[in-house]
């Protein structure tokens, strides 16, 4: 007997990001080909061998208030701002939604990193009485979920995936996942990251992952070309509003995209190291596919992983040819706004949906000289325009894990 799963579409958008404060100004500058990477100006930034980075185009701080914000992670605030506009944008603001029949899944890689570092510092120079109050809600890796959760009433679960740079990705697969089974009728999804932080930025580039282009900040994130040499680090959030079709249908919803299918996977290989021949990513994508319903040769583009390493990069590109998915025109957004680790995922899942929904695709900028071995189609320097019926979006992080989605149109 054949179960009908619900169909499940994307109603809303929300982002602060290294590009711009909401989707509107993030998704601008995305097409003109804009960096949101610049030069770290902070005092303890001198003393790194990586002084740049991709920090939020609108600090928190001038949006929330005061008083709110000291309770909160920088990683909390950026949440709550991307959860909000997602909300309004899905029409959902002033709106009665029954708290049962609403989820959350907004998860980070890293949490409140930077809470438990300044408090820390706080502890060996003050003493224990001077350690806030508020300190362990602000540093907890549940706490961007907890507060969204809190905020917009949801009493169907509030769930926080913790999967490195698969993170966001990961959130909206859960989302998935919760619908179909019938938990809910909305979940609010993403994933947010905030540790632009000395003591992070010393562990990457110790571990020679990050770029070292101190002199050229505009052009250390470049994707698939042969000069590149790390990720840039960024900072941000992206949520998207997930609705059963049925529901989106009975409110009069506007529809972005379908979210029609996922695949998580792990590679059961190396922390650190994906496995080279990378057969989790391939088992990922041809699963998502699969769940999709949608043929490999149906996928027109693909947002990339791809942070702008140097064996990272070309095995994405290697994975894709395994699983067959060649006629796609690809990208990476991460060239222009870095890597936002636990929320890379969930603002180019937002990128992947506007492409489909606008029939643009961004482009992937400072791919001057493309590597010796890319031979699929990348959008280089310039947006692209294509109609686009299907597209994947992949992320993949420390610990070998692997979340590939697909989105169709509606």
């Amino acid at each position: 007997m054949t179960v009908s799963r619900p169909e499940v579409v994307v109603t809303g958008l929300g982002a602060t990001t290294p590009l711009g404060g909401d989707v509107a100004s993030t998704w601008e500058a995305m097409i003109a080909g804009r960096s949101g990477v610049g030069t770290l100006t902070q005092d303890w930034a001198e003393q790194l061998p990586v002084r740049i980075g991709a920090q939020m185009k609108v600090d928190p701080a001038g949006i929330i208030e005061r008083v709110k914000m000291r309770r909160l992670d920088r990683s909390e605030a950026a949440a709550l701002i991307a959860a909000h506009q997602a909300w309004q944008d899905a029409g959902l603001a002033g709106t009665e939604v029954d708290g049962e029949r609403l989820a959350v899944v907004v998860g980070s890689g890293i949490g409140g990193a930077v809470t438990l570092l300044n408090q820390d510092d706080i502890l060996e120079a003050s003493g224990p009485r001077k350690v806030s109050p508020h300190t362990v809600p602000m540093l907890m890796p549940n706490g961007p979920a907890a507060w969204v959760g809190l905020e917009l009433g949801a009493k169907a679960g509030v769930h926080a995936p913790t999967s490195a740079c698969a993170t966001g990705a990961e959130a909206i697969a859960w989302a998935l996942d919760i619908l179909r089974a019938g938990r809910a009728d909305i979940v609010v999804a993403g994933g947010t990251e905030a540790v632009i932080h000395p003591l992070p930025i010393a562990g990457f580039a110790a571990m020679r992952a990050m770029s070292t282009r101190n002199d050229d900040p505009e052009a250390a994130s470049r994707p698939f070309d042969k000069a590149r040499d790390g990720f840039v680090l960024g900072e941000g959030s992206g949520v998207v509003v997930l609705e059963t079709a049925e529901h989106a249908r009975a409110r009069g919803a506007r529809v972005y995209a379908k979210l029609a299918g996922a695949a998580m996977t792990s590679d059961g290989y190396d922390i650190v190291q994906p496995d080279p021949e990378g057969n989790g990513t391939v088992r990922a994508m041809r699963a998502a596919l699969r769940d999709a319903g949608v043929s490999a040769s149906d996928i027109r583009h693909v947002n990339a992983h791809a942070t702008s390493t140097p064996v990272g990069d070309m095995a994405e590109i290697i994975a894709l040819r395994h699983a067959r998915v060649e006629n796609a025109v690809i990208t990476s957004t991460k060239s222009m706004t870095g890597h936002l680790l636990g929320a890379a995922g969930a603002i180019e899942s937002i990128a992947t949906i506007l492409a489909i929904h606008h029939g643009v695709i961004p482009p992937t900028i400072n791919l001057e000289d493309p590597d010796d071995a890319l031979d699929l189609d990348v959008a280089a320097l310039k947006a692209r325009y294509l109609d686009i019926p299907a597209a994947l979006n992949d992320s993949f992080g420390f610990g070998g894990h692997n979340a590939v989605l697909v989105f169709t149109k509606p």
